[in-house]
C-alpha cells in the first residue's frame, strides 16, 4: 500500500464510501470488519477483525495517520455495544497517535430549539443519547488532557443506499409499486437529510484538517424538506406517478415492535419526526469550504440509480 495508511472501521454505506474516497485520493486504506469484507480497490486492505480488542485494533492502525469510526452497532443494541466499542476505537487512537474522526448523529442534543448548531447543549435523555452524547465527551475529555486528536461529524437522517437509510430501505420500493409511502412521524415536518456521501466526504477533511480537531461539525446538508416532499422528488427523479404519503400509526408501531427489536426502539425518538427536526450545517461549509452535493446526485443514489453526467 502507497501513501499514508487510513484505517476505516465499518463496510457499511459511510465506511464503503470514505475508504473508495480515500483510495481514489491514492491514500492507502485498511478497512476492518469482524468479517473481512468491504470495497474491492487496489488501494483498500480488508482485514478481519473485532474492533473491541483494543489490542488488535491498535495493531492495525500503528502507522496510520487517521482512525474512522464508521461502525454502526444494531439500532437496538447501542446502549450494550456502542461503550465498548468507542473505548477501544479511542484507545487504539491514542497509542497509534492516529486522529480518530467519529461518525455520528443528532441523538445527544435530544429534544431541543431548532434549528441545531455544534453549540446546541448535548441535553439528550434518552437512552440511545445518552450513550452518544458520552462517547463524545469521553472523546473531547481525552483530547483536552492532550492524550488524543479527536473530531465528531453528525449527520441527520440519510439518504442514500444502505441499510440505515429509511428512504431507500422502505419508501423507494413503495414509490417504484405505485403504493402509498408511510413515514414516521409528521409528513409535513421540516425536516434536514444528509447524504452518506457527504458525511464521508467530511469525515475525509476532518480528520487530516487541525483546524477540525477537538470539535464536532455538521455536515453540510441541503435546506429541510418535508417527508411529503422528499417522496415527491423522488418520485420525480424515478419518472413514476406521484404517491401518497402518510404517516405510520402510533399504534401499528407499537404492535410491530412486539416481534422488532427496531421497530421497538422508535417511540423514544418520535420528537425526531412528528415535529421540525432541522440542523444548521453552515459552520462546516464555511470552514472547509464545502457543500451538500446537489439534490438530484443525491436522489438519484438514494434511487438507487447512477447519478447522470453533468
Amino acid at each position: 500500500m502507497t501513501g499514508p495508511t487510513h484505517v476505516v472501521v465499518g463496510a457499511g454505506a459511510i465506511g464503503t464510501a470514505l475508504a473508495l474516497l480515500l483510495a481514489e485520493q491514492g491514500e492507502g486504506v485498511r478497512i476492518v470488519t469482524r468479517s473481512g469484507s468491504g470495497p474491492q480497490h487496489a488501494l483498500v486492505e480488508r482485514v478481519a477483525g473485532d474492533a473491541t480488542d483494543a489490542g488488535r485494533l491498535t495493531e492495525l492502525t500503528t502507522g496510520a495517520v487517521a482512525l474512522y469510526n464508521c461502525a454502526s452497532p444494531p439500532y437496538h443494541r447501542w446502549a450494550a455495544e456502542w461503550p465498548p466499542l468507542a473505548a477501544a476505537l479511542l484507545t487504539a487512537a491514542e497509542r497509534s497517535g492516529a486522529v480518530l474522526a467519529t461518525t455520528s448523529n443528532l441523538y445527544g442534543y435530544g429534544p431541543c430549539p431548532m434549528p441545531m448548531t455544534e453549540s446546541t447543549p448535548l441535553a439528550a435523555t434518552t437512552r440511545k443519547g445518552l450513550v452518544r452524547a458520552g462517547m463524545w465527551r469521553d472523546a473531547l475529555a481525552a483530547h483536552e488532557a492532550g492524550r488524543v486528536r479527536v473530531t465528531e461529524v453528525r449527520g441527520s437522517d440519510y439518504l442514500g443506499v444502505g441499510r440505515n437509510s429509511f428512504m431507500h430501505d422502505r419508501a423507494v420500493p413503495a414509490l417504484l409499486r405505485g403504493r402509498t409511502v408511510r413515514v414516521l412521524g409528521d409528513p409535513d415536518a421540516p425536516h434536514t437529510w444528509t447524504w452518506t456521501g457527504d458525511i464521508a466526504r467530511l469525515l475525509a477533511v476532518a480528520a487530516r484538517d487541525p483546524r477540525a480537531w477537538g470539535h464536532a461539525w455538521h455536515v453540510p446538508s441541503h435546506d429541510p424538506v418535508t417527508p411529503r416532499q422528499l417522496v415527491a422528488d423522488l418520485c420525480r427523479a424515478a419518472d413514476v406517478d406521484q404517491v401518497e404519503v402518510k404517516p405510520l400509526p402510533a399504534a401499528m408501531i407499537r404492535l410491530a415492535g412486539l416481534f422488532s427489536p427496531l421497530l421497538r426502539e422508535l417511540p423514544e425518538v418520535a420528537y425526531q419526526h412528528d415535529r421540525p427536526f432541522v440542523m444548521d450545517s453552515s459552520a462546516a461549509q464555511a470552514r472547509f469550504d464545502l457543500k451538500p452535493t446537489p439534490w438530484e446526485t443525491i436522489l438519484r443514489d438514494t434511487l438507487g440509480r447512477p447519478a447522470l453526467a453533468g
